[in-house]
């Protein structure tokens, strides 16, 4: 018989594999990068993986592009990881960011918009809360 000692540090080892729950349901606890991606003639750009690397601790976020070419990663950071940097890239394209926000207002919806034309990436945060409120409506 194994002794529960064994049991409770083999349960350990298995959790600590298994992914990561985040508790992005809050808006402190969340910071969206969303946007468009597009070819070079502006066609939308569809089932693309777009990807978002925390570059203080290495952890990456993802996800596709609809048919419209829009995408929107949930990036776990808290009231301390302001201007934490991330990197977005798709394909071979890549912005470097900062997580930009109030840390003081926990009501409002953090992030920003990164649109990918071809190979070029831009940041366009001003645009951020029109994209979202678009995107939320649908």
């Amino acid at each position: 018989m194994r002794s529960p000692t064994w049991l409770g540090l083999v349960a350990a080892v298995l959790v600590s594999f298994a992914p990561q729950a985040t508790a992005t349901h809050a808006v402190n606890h969340r910071y969206l990068v969303l946007g468009y991606v597009r070819d070079a003639v502006g066609e939308p750009i569809r089932q693309v993986v777009v990807h978002v690397v925390r570059e203080k601790t290495g952890l990456a976020y993802e996800a596709r592009t609809g048919a419209d070419g829009f995408y929107r990663v949930i990036v776990h950071l808290h009231d301390d990881d302001v201007l934490e940097p991330l990197l977005v890239n798709v394909g071979g394209a890549a912005v470097r960011i900062e997580a930009r926000f109030n840390p003081l207002n926990v009501r409002k919806h953090r992030g920003t918009r990164v649109d990918f034309i071809a190979d070029k990436g831009r940041e366009r945060q001003d645009t951020f809360t029109d994209a979202l409120d678009r995107y939320l409506k649908e």
